[in-house]
């Protein structure tokens, strides 16, 4: 049930097209049942397992980190940077931000922090993997890896057989497919500027903040404008979807995480535009820890259902090129 319920792209066809589905007395409702099994699946296979009561009120959760990592940031910068530098129009050359805030501070602050994601995340994952009963090694089989990986980069599954889904009702839509493209994408842009701005910065020794029409800037910028339009797609298109295929929880989580990039989006954009101002130093400060409370809750929130729907593809994948049992014959 849990690999089903990862697999689901959760579009809603099902329902429309059930004859024992609401007002049928039966009230058979997969799409809700597969949310409830999901969220039960992100609980059970986060790591560390003490940490998984966060998906429990998920989206109060979210907001919490982020009200706190806010405070945590703004305070630090106000009780240890002289206000005169914290509050003074910097000259846009390399080096303004590390006037405020040093390099070292934000690397080695992040640095730990994004390590020990990508463990919790790996973590979660392999106990996933193990619990469908495939083998470790299978997973990184060439073949069912690179279709998983390209259906998940198309979002095959969302386009319905070629006329959308029915989401945010049982008319068929092509809406969610490009909302998530734009989130996606935008997301990977916003990832390849700060990989890219690593290496001018530890390769290069070139210092921030770039040029407008440098390449960390010129990503980042196109990743912030995707980080704005899908996510406020995705937000409206929840907002107006039926109320009887999604619980409580499950959107709480959703928006939770949603709200989370497309402020990340909004501070980041914010903070290109106002570098030069007194406003610098304080956008600053904002933007990081919005940036903060995103990797603090990336193993305990909506993202990690990217990775059990790519595992999920996987087996799918997998389990199509085994030849079937012929009925009477085992």
């Amino acid at each position: 049930l849990a690999y089903l319920a990862n697999l689901c792209h959760d579009c809603g066809s099902c329902y429309y097209a059930c004859q024992y589905a609401p007002p049928h007395e039966f009230q058979l409702n997969f799409p809700k049942m597969l949310a409830d099994i999901r969220l039960q699946t992100y609980r059970k296979y986060a790591w560390p397992g003490p940490l998984s009561a966060l998906f429990q009120r998920n989206g109060m959760t979210v907001g919490l980190v982020a009200a706190a990592s806010l405070a945590l940031f703004l305070w630090a910068m106000f009780f240890f940077i002289e206000r005169p530098v914290l509050l003074a129009a910097h000259p846009d050359n390399a080096g303004a931000f590390y006037a405020v805030l040093s390099h070292r501070t934000m690397a080695w602050t992040f640095g730990i922090v994004f390590l020990f994601v990508v463990v919790a995340l790996a973590a979660g994952l392999v106990r996933f993997w193990r619990d469908t009963g495939e083998k470790f090694g299978d997973f990184f089989s060439p073949e069912p890896l690179t279709h998983s990986v390209v259906d998940a980069l198309r979002l095959r599954y969302l386009a319905g057989g070629g006329e959308g889904c029915t989401y945010p009702d049982e008319t068929p839509s092509h809406a969610r497919r490009w909302f998530h493209h734009l989130t996606f994408y935008g997301f990977m842009l916003c990832f390849a500027a700060t990989c890219v701005a690593t290496i001018y910065h530890y390769g290069f020794r070139w210092k921030a903040p770039y040029a407008l029409s440098s390449l960390p800037v010129l990503l980042g910028t196109a990743g912030g404008i995707g980080l704005l339009i899908g996510p406020a797609g995705l937000l409206w298109l929840k907002a107006i979807r039926d109320r009887a295929l999604s619980g409580a929880k499950q959107t709480g989580m959703d928006v939770g995480f949603l709200a989370l990039l497309l402020l990340s989006s909004i501070s980041g954009l914010l903070l290109l535009a106002l570098r030069e101002s007194s406003a610098m130093g304080v956008l600053l400060g904002i933007h990081l820890a919005i940036i903060m409370a995103l990797f603090v809750t990336l193993p305990y929130g909506k993202f990690v259902h990217a990775l059990y729907r790519l595992a999920a593809l996987v087996r799918f994948h997998l389990e199509r090129r085994r030849i079937a049992p012929q009925i009477g014959t085992e």
